[in-house]
């Protein structure tokens, strides 16, 4: 496998040094992922702009990370369930929910595990979801608006999912006690 730059702000592209400027001051530091990204400044931008979009979508922190870590676990992402498991703790999200989407065990909240199974059906289906599973998602209360914005959080985590497999990207030193493996 070919070995991927992981870029400081001293190495990073010239585009790309305010964007990790950004990642210092959202996360304390250059989180792996983004010194990966910062050698396409395009990518680590679009990056950075779809976690923002998606983190002001109409969902709360639970459905946040019922979305993030559906994908993520499904994806088989070494480094993104242990970054997002970090973050669901940094936003106050019960350590059960968070355990059993890592673990892809039922969810006790019904409305929660319905948004998961349409998460994945969106992802495992290329967004080819029948009548019935829209049916459903809206019987819980979501709508059309939530139906995009997981969208927009797939092509999130498209991005990130698909560069730390190709990259191999190393989990950061914060999230290593949350190492997963499916």
């Amino acid at each position: 496998m070919t070995t991927f730059t992981l870029h400081s702000i001293e190495s990073a592209p010239e585009a790309s040094k305010p964007l990790l400027d950004d990642s210092i001051k959202s996360f304390g530091m250059i989180p792996n992922l983004h010194g990966v990204l910062a050698s396409a400044p395009k990518a680590l931008e679009g990056y950075q702009k779809l976690h923002q979009l998606f983190g002001e979508s109409s969902f709360n922190a639970e459905e946040l990370t019922v979305v993030w870590q559906s994908i993520n676990v499904e994806h088989n992402c070494h480094y993104c369930v242990p970054a997002h498991t970090a973050i669901a703790h940094s936003m106050n999200v019960d350590t059960e929910l968070t355990e059993a989407l890592r673990n892809d065990s039922p969810l006790k909240n019904a409305k929660l595990q319905t948004l998961k199974d349409f998460t994945l059906s969106l992802v495992r289906n290329r967004g080819q979801v029948s009548k019935n599973e829209l049916e459903t998602f809206y019987a819980q209360g979501y709508g059309e608006q939530q139906v995009l914005e997981i969208i927009l959080g797939i092509s999130q985590k498209v991005i990130s999912n698909y560069t730390n497999h190709v990259a191999n990207t190393e989990v950061d030193v914060p999230f290593k006690p949350f190492t997963w493996q499916k």
